[in-house]
């Protein structure tokens, strides 16, 4: 695994386990497999109504909590001071830990910087660690950033290959903000355009490795963590796999090259 250090010196694996989409029936089984090839960045919300099954998993795992950096994210419905704070204390039962590594607002929206408040009075009381956003790009940045006492730590937005945001990645990388990305494989339905494109199956083949081995190893020297998400054990411990050969500057300016803007999330 490598890791990046965060700008209030935690730090946070390069690669986690995403479970949006993973229903409640299969989402402990699946974070559990993750868990126990090496993953150790699990990554839920509130809004995807699974955060009970995660918790279940972690605890059952036996592996310390120290050891797990655990992301959720609070959603629009629980903006504003007091039901922020709720919210926090909602979700740390439902994962049962007594602390987060990393809660995230999960998208623009009325009373967002009160409920920023709201976390950064939990990091205060020591209930989370890091703080950041979801789904923010530069003018929501430029606003609301001036607004808050503690600058996000992260800041996790839609990329992929066809999707790169290259000018909001390097934003937000210059204000020391690590960049997580999520839908790296362009989101479901998306998927098969993507790994069967022919830039990308061309250099898999180079490397005797997979078209998401690929992308994801993209990300990773683009300084950006990813968080692919899978129910399937084998890409389960595929997508953990990327750390046995790097591309070269040519290979990811290839990459670089496939950029259509082709946002596939609502938000």
């Amino acid at each position: 695994m490598e890791y990046v250090q965060l700008n209030n010196g935690i730090k946070m694996p390069m690669l986690g386990y995403g479970v949006y989409q993973v229903t409640k029936n299969e989402c402990e089984r699946c974070v559990t497999d993750a868990l126990s090839v090496g993953y150790r960045l699990i990554d839920t919300a509130q809004s995807y109504f699974n955060e009970e099954e995660v918790g279940a998993a972690i605890t059952k795992s036996g592996i310390p909590r120290e050891e797990i950096f655990l992301t959720t994210k609070v959603w629009v419905e629980h903006y504003g001071y007091e039901e922020c704070k709720k919210s926090v204390y909602t979700s740390l039962e439902k994962l049962k830990t007594d602390y987060l590594d990393l809660m995230l607002l999960h998208h623009p929206g009325t009373g967002d910087v009160e409920a920023y408040h709201a976390m950064e009075q939990a990091v205060a009381d020591g209930k989370i660690h890091s703080i950041g956003l979801s789904n923010w790009y530069i003018e929501e940045l430029e606003v609301f950033l001036p607004q808050v006492n503690i600058t996000p730590a992260v800041v996790q937005n839609e990329i992929h290959p066809y999707y790169q945001e290259q000018e909001v990645v390097l934003y937000i990388q210059s204000l020391g903000i690590v960049v997580n990305g999520y839908s790296p494989f362009g989101g479901r339905g998306h998927t098969s355009e993507l790994f069967a494109d022919p830039v990308i199956s061309k250099i898999a083949e180079t490397h005797g490795v997979t078209s998401a081995q690929v992308i994801l190893r993209w990300n990773i020297q683009r300084g950006v963590v990813v968080n692919p998400g899978s129910i399937n054990p084998d890409h389960i411990q595929e997508n953990l796999d990327v750390f046995g050969f790097t591309l070269t500057s040519e290979e990811m300016e290839q990459i670089a090259s496939l950029e259509r803007g082709e946002k596939h999330e609502w938000y």
